[in-house]
């Protein structure tokens, strides 16, 4: 095993409540219930030694593994292939059990030997609280352990001839010898109360009733897509990687489902990503309809509009530019000591300080997401437009502001051109809005405003030295978030501006045909160290130059991009100098990107074969 894995060499399962990361050593190493910003019970990515792990792989020196999902679903295969034998981890989260108690959460390991025979080993060890707090290990009934922690009791139970002896006072180990076509199971069960009484011991019946039920929820789902582009595969695996990655209670999505995963080896850049960006979220919805996934759409704009209605935020705007999936927007950062971080990378983090910055880019990326509404006024009725309303009354006083950015950088605040772009947005989908409802608004108000924005950006935020919008007001620095521009109609994809800008871009920020955010170099953010590529600026740059009319480049770059991904499909929020993934994994936004620019693709390639004939 492993002290850590690359940081990409891991499959996602979840239950739409968390999820769980397995790596291809079919160690889960990433675990936290029963939310996704609940603390861990599993995080030996984060601490080899003190973190935990629930480990189950063929005893087989030199075995040869291979990794995949079933297809369309979130069920994770890790194959052994031996001397001996082929042998099989199939790990998965039921879904679709109408019966299941919602204070439970499930995570279902089924052994199988598919050639020969092969012994497989368990290493079961949680650490609760991130391995802060202690917890007892008892064996009430035969196949059972209760691991009990100060909150809540993890059973693992077992199926089959698996044998399970205890390993110190914190642990089990196991193994099961299984020869062709046995299978045996081990399941892990949360409960949220230390006095839970063990589950049901686990049958064969009941692990193939869970099984059955959630692959066949995860191919119904799929086919609400209606998605048939040329890179459905990929599109589907990010749609359903999104899909993982909201909490289905709310409706709201985290941007990653880890936490203190390093931006960059050693160092520093090191962030909590379980919460819910207003902005990654907002911009999903339009990517979310186009599939026709509109009751996942209409879910977030619920929780979303519950934000803007309640005010409640830490920093005395209207809005906060992240909350819990509750909608809490208490987010104490804390640094963990005791553990030492992905390969030394320290410190680790959780909770996120950024969450009291001033991005004033949040406002237009809300408007946006409200916008995209099928019946916005079914949705959300009058009462939901007067808060709407109320907010871009507010934003007409208080948008001319320097602030963070749309990077969170802690170097000061600055006059950023993506911030005034976004809230130009808000306005101007705002008096669609109020055109298209017929509904009360100081129009005349918004409109002034969104002409001042406007104007603004174009005389300050457009370099012609560098014949490029840049990052801030007054400065030459490019920044990949104005690759947006055209999709929220600011510019026109072809405008000559806009393409002096591509090309400036290309010139500064695309390595390969992967893009950076911006240079820190020449913009410092106040952090020491520097960063890969970031996977969704390079999705965004092919959408742009698929718009642009460059289609043989963007296709180029996409196509080229793709080969990036791990092996089953996921990205993580950036690509390193070797090719590997970087930061927190797998990253929503990234995947959000990779359908809009699938979606774009598909659509000027099909314009463009419609002219030839």
């Amino acid at each position: 095993m492993r002290r850590y894995p690359p940081i990409g060499d891991h499959g996602l399962i979840g239950d739409l409540r968390t999820a769980a990361l397995v790596s291809s050593e079919g160690v889960l190493d990433w675990y936290c219930a029963p939310r996704f910003d609940s603390p861990s019970l599993f995080a030996s990515l984060l601490d080899h030694d003190r973190g935990g792990r629930f480990a189950v792989s063929a005893d087989a020196p030199g075995a040869v593994v291979r990794q995949l999902y079933l297809a369309d679903t979130a069920v994770l295969v890790t194959r052994f292939m031996t001397e001996e034998g082929v042998g099989e981890v199939i790990d998965f989260m039921p879904l679709g059990e109408a019966e299941a108690p919602p204070d439970r959460h499930r995570i279902i390991r089924i052994l199988r030997v598919t050639r020969g025979r092969v012994r497989f080993r368990i290493d079961c060890r949680p650490a609760f609280d991130y391995g802060r707090a202690t917890h007892t290990t008892d064996f009430p009934a035969p196949g059972t352990v209760r691991f009990t922690g100060p909150q809540e009791a993890v059973f693992l139970q077992t199926a089959g001839p698996v044998r399970l002896t205890g390993d110190g006072p914190a642990g089990v180990r196991g193994e099961a010898e299984l020869g062709q076509d046995d299978t045996a199971a081990a399941v892990l069960t949360v409960c949220h109360d230390p006095a839970a009484e063990p589950p049901d011991p686990p049958t064969e019946a009941d692990i193939r009733r869970a099984f059955r039920s959630t692959y066949g929820y995860w191919h119904r789902w799929v086919r609400r897509s209606r998605y048939r582009g040329r890179w459905q595969q990929m599109v589907n695996r990010s749609a359903i990687t999104l899909k993982l990655m909201t909490y289905a209670p709310t409706g709201a999505p985290v941007a990653a489902v880890t936490a203190g995963l390093p931006e960059q080896i050693g160092g520093e850049r090191n962030w909590d990503y379980r919460y819910t960006w207003v902005r990654d979220a907002s911009l999903s919805v339009k990517a979310l309809v186009d599939l026709g996934l509109d009751e996942e759409a209409d879910a977030f704009r619920r929780w979303l509009g519950a934000r803007v209605q309640s005010g409640r935020t830490v920093t005395g705007e209207p809005l906060q530019i992240m909350y819990r999936v509750d909608g809490d927007p208490r987010l104490d950062e804390e640094v963990l000591d005791h553990l030492e971080g992905y390969r030394g990378s320290a410190p680790v983090r959780i909770g996120n300080g950024a969450a009291e910055q001033l991005q004033l880019d949040i406002y237009g990326e809300a408007v946006f997401a409200l916008s995209q509404a099928r019946d916005l006024t079914q949705l959300a009725g009058y009462d939901g437009w007067v808060h709407l309303r109320e907010l871009l009354d507010w934003l007409t006083g208080h948008w001319d502001r320097p602030d963070e950015g749309i990077w969170e950088t802690r170097g000061g605040r600055r006059d950023f051109t993506y911030s005034r772009l976004m809230c130009w947005t808000a306005f101007d989908r705002g008096i669609r809005l109020a055109t298209e409802l017929a509904r009360p608004a100081d129009t005349a108000a918004w409109t002034a405003a969104r002409d001042a924005v406007f104007q603004q950006i174009v005389d300050r935020g457009y370099s012609p030295r560098r014949g490029a919008f840049v990052q801030h007001f007054d400065g030459d620095v490019l920044d990949a978030s104005l690759l947006l521009m055209p999709t929220v109609g600011f510019v026109s994809p072809k405008e000559r501006r806009w393409l002096s800008t591509l090309d400036a871009i290309e010139a500064d920020l695309v390595s390969d045909s992967l893009v950076h955010r911006y240079d820190p170099r020449e913009s410092p953010d106040g952090l020491r160290g520097d960063e890969g590529t970031f996977s969704l600026c390079t999705f965004l740059w092919v959408s742009a130059l698929a718009r642009a009319g460059r289609l043989d480049m963007a296709r180029y770059a996409f196509d080229k991009m793709l080969t990036y991904a791990n092996h089953v499909g996921l990205f993580a929020e950036e690509i390193g100098p070797t090719g590997e993934q970087l930061g927190n994994f797998p990253q929503a936004f990234t995947h959000l990107a990779l359908i809009t620019a699938a979606l774009a693709l598909d659509e000027e390639l099909d314009r463009e074969e419609h002219t030839d004939r």
